[in-house]
């Protein structure tokens, strides 16, 4: 039994408010995101969504919409050890930093899914995840 991370499913079944079942995607789908980016997806993962990886480095797919379209679960065979250790410091919602990171970096005000799925969002919490990413390495030294 693999560790799963999160699943959309989780978020859009609790929406309170009448929202497009797509922004249950968007603050995971920012961090896989950027595990793509930097290579941290495991091979099997690499193979099986090749098209979908290669259309998110070219800024023709996003994050989310990659998430989206690979089934809306985050789980722990979708990475490479590294990937999978930083993840589990950073992104693990009982002790990681990430959802706290996400709200401070957005008004997310009414909620947390009200954050527009775009390349500039994305690229505002890259910069937290790159920053965290910088101290995790050195604390791991």
């Amino acid at each position: 039994m693999t560790t799963v991370y999160d699943k959309a499913k989780y978020h859009y079944e609790n929406f309170e408010e009448d929202l497009p079942q797509k922004q249950a995607y968007v603050h995971t789908g920012f961090f896989i995101g950027w595990l793509i980016e930097k290579d941290m997806v495991s091979e099997d993962f690499q193979k099986s969504f090749e098209k979908l990886i290669a259309d998110f480095k070219q800024r023709k797919m996003t994050g989310p919409e990659v998430y989206e379209k690979t089934g809306g679960v985050f789980a722990k065979d979708m990475l490479t050890e590294e990937g999978n250790q930083f993840a589990m410091f950073y992104f693990d919602f009982d002790t990681g930093e990430y959802r706290y990171h996400y709200l401070e970096a957005f008004d997310c005000e009414p909620s947390v899914y009200h954050v527009e799925d775009t390349w500039e969002n994305y690229d505002h919490i890259k910069n937290w995840i790159d920053n965290e990413y910088e101290y995790w390495c050195e604390k791991n030294e």
